[in-house]
């Protein structure tokens, strides 16, 4: 397998890296890393075969984090940072819809699928409400108290 980085490379994670289960003392779940953040590529591997895996060394943080190729840019490339990531719940400020009728009305509540950062006008989501999926700009979400995310599905 051919991989993009090598080794001494400045990276960037693009979402936020959270603990699988391998990194000791860390509950899993918990944040390791956040989108946005700057490395050094130390080592290279793979898992299951078809993966890269690149040992991280985040300096900043004092962090060795375990990194997919998927999760990295090189750090000189453009980065356009975003409010959301995938699986954040959201809210929408407008009401949303396709050929007139109003299919999500604003306040309700969804769940970001993807990140989008190179689209013309800026960030946009892909955002479940209910069963449909729509694309949305930045500026349409907003995010839930941490009570309201508890409580309410999406």
């Amino acid at each position: 397998m051919i991989h993009q980085f090598d080794y001494g490379d400045a990276v960037r994670v693009t979402r936020n890296v959270r603990n699988d289960g391998t990194f000791p003392g860390l509950e899993i779940g918990e944040l390791l890393m956040r989108r946005g953040s700057i490395g050094t590529v130390i080592e290279i591997g793979t898992f299951l075969q078809d993966q890269i895996i690149y040992t991280v060394h985040f300096l900043d943080a004092g962090r060795i984090v375990g990194c997919r190729e998927e999760e990295l840019i090189g750090a000189d490339e453009p980065w356009n940072p975003s409010r959301f990531e995938s699986r954040e719940r959201v809210r929408a400020e407008r009401d949303f819809a396709i050929q007139g009728e109003v299919v999500t009305p604003r306040g309700t509540v969804g769940e970001v699928l993807k990140v989008m950062r190179d689209l013309p006008g800026g960030v946009h989501y892909h955002v479940i409400f209910g069963g449909r999926v729509l694309c949305v700009p930045e500026a349409s979400l907003s995010s839930l108290t941490p009570a309201e995310d508890e409580e309410s599905p999406a």
